[in-house]
């Protein structure tokens, strides 16, 4: 191994699109309910362009700032990487401040456990479909007292009653005197009241911006290029850092040769580092030149080097006996000895990547007292206790900036915070000398990434004379996701509930059942993919219970009502999509029609699917109708379009992902191989919100459980053929 001083690295300088309609705007100091960040447009990103104006503001909470020039920003706690919390928390403060629209923006919060924490699982961050559910409350009452304080500014400064006192859009009125003025013009008056302890919010009859339709707060900056997403991310004296990295999981380095990588033009270092070989260089393509020129010899000995088929033997010989419990009633022998039919099932579900639009990458700079972070985090806590360890630093002493990522479908949430810390031991590396970008190509996150753990479920159910559904015995094979990580704390009894979600809680009626589950770890490391253990559960259930009542010769939706509580949710779901779709009309020759319903993180989903026979033998899936309980659905837009993006990613998995392992190395590794859904092979989809009073629930993930059983349920009318294996394009003939 070869090394030298590190050169100077050139400037660079940004010549992409985005940084070419790059625009910058500022806005004064004010009232301030939080931390001063800049603002682009309605959208804003971490920073310290106005931290000393930042100092002199009004901070009675961490969520709001009203300025002078009659803004209103509202600090986001969660990431913004398209389900819309930008948006959907603004709209909590907006409704309960009475402001404008119009005047209202939104920034980053910073990394900040104790001001920005998710209520739901104690940890700043974002994920489970949470963002909305956890933060109602919270930020309408952070808009609440605003509001009662511009009031009160208002009567001291008028010497009028609180009582006699409106807002309206944005305006405080005093109807009697006549006299009003903007937020902006009260703010300073606002510095000196006392911050209530307690406000009334309003009831949902009383909304005005709550429940419509308002404008996205990140679409135009986005659609000019704006926004500045991690991959954009430079500054003076950046290097590029890709990393060489074991081909199969669990190898290291045993010695490497740079010596023809540094002669590559561009390249300014190259160092080892735990997970591998970096290459720092001026500029992307000089780092990866420079890495393809590195000779690495790699240790082996302990990593993993199975093939997907034997660890699909493996679960194939574990689900044929029941796990660990995970739910269980009635007395499923003696269903079994009574039955009048037996139907047996057993269903195979592939690794799966994230692939996220946007690969992974993060940006660092420190020195031996502190260092800042750029990326788009989905923990930053994690990210920020990752980097100080490595780094040998307090966490308070790391400052994680949050930036719009493209994507992440749970790939940029991992507990362990493997992109900083790897950032980290990067800067480190180079003796803190210059700021880096670590950056993933596609390739490197498809073949080395985390992954949707590979599942096996076994199902038998007993059938008795009058064709009801006597007993279910459900068997899970899999990986946890759980085990070994921050959150370990929620496997209890042996059993990670993000295995068995969906079928252990299953909402149907029955009167004997058996949920367990076997967990058995793998080299290939594992990690929630959108909608987690749903993705899996709700293909298991709901086709095999599809199945059942077609051998009982009843209707797939009057069958599943007949199993389902009067007043379940997914009862309501499945009345209206049913009737949204016109189920049971005649259809056109060659179409079919399924329907599945599913319950995750505590919204309700039914779709139906229309199919006919599309090319290569696969479901060319023309439509999908669905509709959502998500309690009140603060933007139903974005509601919209999160079903229909979940629906968009579910069918890409249905009919075509699969990460297929040969001795251990990744066959997939970028789109040509694990491709998406194209354009043209997206269905029409509509959308019925089911209106509902009850507190807002999520929307990113509970739309792609239903979707892959509802198509695979209309190919089983279509071509009486069962679907017992992901994707459509794998299965077995």
């Amino acid at each position: 191994m070869n090394s030298k001083q590190i050169d100077e690295p050139a400037n660079m300088v940004p010549t992409d699109r985005r940084a070419v309609l790059k625009g910058f705007g500022a806005i004064g100091a004010g009232l301030v309910l939080g931390v001063c960040l800049p603002v682009t447009g309605r959208i804003g990103q971490s920073g310290a362009a106005f931290a000393e104006e930042a100092g002199a503001a009004f901070t009675p909470n961490a969520f709001v700032r009203i300025s002078p020039d009659n803004t209103v920003t509202v600090l986001i706690k969660h990431i913004e990487f398209g389900q819309g919390p930008f948006t959907g928390l603004s709209t909590l403060v907006a409704e309960e401040l009475d402001a404008d629209w119009a005047q209202m923006r939104a920034e980053a919060a910073p990394a900040d456990g104790s001001k920005y924490k998710n209520l739901m699982f104690g940890v700043q961050g974002t994920g489970g479909s949470t963002a909305i559910a956890n933060s109602y409350t919270q930020m309408r009452e952070a808009g609440a007292k605003a509001r009662a304080m511009l009031v009160a500014a208002a009567a001291q400064t008028w010497s009028v009653d609180v009582a006699g006192i409106t807002v309206e859009k944005g305006v405080v009125k005093h109807a009697a005197s006549g006299k009003s003025a903007t937020f902006g013009e009260l703010a300073n008056a606002a510095k000196t009241i006392d911050v209530p302890t307690a406000v009334t919010l309003k009831k949902p009859e009383d909304f005005k911006i709550i429940g419509t339709d308002v404008p996205r707060m990140d679409s135009e900056a986005k659609s000019t290029g704006a926004a500045e997403f991690t991959i954009d991310f430079n500054k003076d004296g950046l290097l590029t850092v890709l990393v060489a990295r074991s081909p199969v999981f669990g190898g290291f380095v045993k010695s490497f040769d740079d010596t023809e990588a540094r002669k590559v033009s561009g390249v300014v270092d190259v160092r080892q580092i735990p997970t591998g070989v970096a290459v720092y260089a001026k500029s992307y393509w000089a780092a990866s030149k420079g890495r393809e020129a590195l000779k690495v010899t790699w240790d082996e000995s302990a990593a993993e080097t199975r093939s997907s088929a034997e660890i699909e033997t493996l679960y194939r010989d574990l689900a044929k006996v029941p796990g660990k419990v995970a739910a269980e009633k009635g007395t499923l022998d003696t269903a079994f000895k009574n039955s009048a039919k037996v139907i047996e099932a057993e269903y195979v579900f592939p690794f799966l990547a994230h692939a996220p639009m946007e690969p992974l990458d993060c940006a660092i700079e420190a020195d031996s007292s502190k260092a800042e972070i750029w990326a788009g985090s989905q923990f930053p806590p994690l990210d920020q206790m990752a980097a100080a360890q490595v780094l040998m630093l307090r966490p308070e002493a790391v400052k994680v900036n949050t930036l719009f990522a493209g994507g992440s479908f749970g790939r940029r949430a991992t507990p362990s915070g493997e992109l900083a810390r790897e950032a980290a031991e990067c800067v480190k590396a180079i003796d803190r000398k210059y700021p880096v970008k670590l950056m993933r190509s596609r390739e490197d996150d498809m073949t080395g990434g985390y992954y949707r753990p590979f599942t096996v479920h076994r199902l038998k159910a007993s059938l008795d004379k009058d064709g009801n559904i006597s007993g279910w015995d459900q068997t899970i094979a899999t990986s946890s996701i759980l085990a070994g990580t921050p959150f370990a704390f929620m496997v209890q009894g042996g059993i990670d509930p993000t295995a068995v979600e969906g079928a252990s809680d299953s909402p149907y009626q029955l009167p004997s059942l058996r949920v367990s589950v076997h967990q058995q770890s793998t080299g290939v490391p594992p990690l929630w993919w959108r909608s987690v253990g749903h993705t899996h559960t709700g293909f298991a259930v709901e086709t095999f219970l599809d199945e059942l009542l077609a051998a009982s010769g009843k209707d797939a939706v009057e069958g599943r009502l007949a199993l389902l509580k009067a007043d379940a949710r997914e009862a309501g779901v499945l009345k209206a999509v049913a009737e949204l779709a016109q189920w049971g009309r005649s259809l056109s020759d060659g179409h079919a029609m399924g329907v599945a319903v599913h319950q995750s993180f505590s919204s309700y989903v039914a779709q139906v699917a229309e199919v006919s026979l599309g090319e290569e033998g696969l479901p060319k899936v023309h439509k999908v109708w669905c509709a959502v309980d998500c309690g009140v659905a603060v933007n139903p837009n974005i509601v919209k379009a999160q079903m229909e993006g979940g629906i968009g990613y579910g069918l890409s998995a249905a009919l075509f992902n699969a990460v297929t392992l040969d001795k251990g190395r990744i066959v997939e590794t970028n789109f040509d191989t694990y491709r998406s859904l194209r354009i043209n092979e997206m269905p029409d989809v509509e959308v019925t919100i089911v209106k509902s009073a009850e507190a807002p629930t999520g929307v990113g993930e509970p739309g792609v459980p239903p979707v892959a059983p509802a198509v695979a349920n209309a190919w089983a009318k279509l071509t009486g053929k069962r679907v017992r294996r992901l994707p459509f394009a794998g299965r077995d003939a």
